[in-house]
């Protein structure tokens, strides 16, 4: 493989764990592929600031693999908004960024300032010293039996998730001066985050469309390998 062909760092929600990619990974490594997961479930245990600290935990994931030179970001759902972070610390190996099914950029202002106000006053109603359960304990049981069918595959899903500190919703995002010359692209999969592919279309980015879901990522990793291939050949030029 050409040794200017970019890693892929698969970021995963501070919400889930990297079981989330790992299945996507592995089809993306058969099709030869040098791709890194990082994981961020401990780091939420840390103090503030969290998104320095996940930032510099996916960064320094790329030096545990040994996977030196440039680098494509992927982030999946709440992942979205760590990419600025993430891109600053790793500097100018950062090629590109794709969002899958994620939440864009939203520098100075928080996840709280940037949800729902029926979605908060959820959440809210779940705290419990300090932390909300975890994800999958803001729905109701039957979501995760759809939208991942196989029982053992969504008890390992679900056995990653960690409670998150309400600090880390309420701290805003970092600003990342260099982030505007990051060549982006936006995998949609879910109805949920229409609004934020249309959104990464007035900004001129690479738009894909899946009739799918948020957890297609477990579920159709082959298919869904080949979407972020096409999504990283966008921003890369590869």
């Amino acid at each position: 493989m050409d040794s200017l062909t970019p890693a892929l760092l698969l970021v995963h929600s501070p919400l889930v764990g990297p079981l989330t990619w790992e299945l996507t990974a592995t089809q993306l490594r058969h099709e030869g592929q040098r791709v890194v997961v990082p994981s961020l479930t401990a780091v939420v245990d840390d103090h503030p600031p969290y998104y320095r600290s996940l930032a510099e935990a996916a960064a320094r994931a790329l030096d545990t693999d040994g996977s030196h030179g440039p680098v494509v970001l992927v982030g999946h759902s709440g992942a979205g908004a760590l990419l600025p972070a993430i891109a600053e610390v790793v500097g100018d190996d950062a090629r590109g960024a794709v969002f899958v099914d994620a939440l864009l950029p939203h520098p100075g202002s928080s996840w709280f300032d940037t949800a729902p106000t029926q979605l908060r006053e959820q959440l809210a109603g779940l705290t419990r010293a300090g932390r909300l359960p975890p994800w999958n304990e803001w729905f109701p049981s039957d979501v995760f039996d759809t939208l991942v069918p196989d029982a053992g595959l969504r008890e390992r899903f679900i056995a990653e998730l960690p409670p998150v500190p309400v600090a880390y919703f309420e701290e805003p995002a970092p600003n990342a001066p260099g982030w505007s010359a990051t060549r982006c692209a936006y995998v949609c999969l879910s109805e949920a985050y229409t609004g934020a592919a249309e959104e990464a279309e007035r900004r001129g980015w690479w738009v894909h469309r899946e009739n799918a879901d948020h957890l297609a990522l477990i579920t159709q990793p082959a298919h869904i390998a080949g979407v972020i291939a096409r999504a990283v050949a966008a921003v890369a030029d590869v």
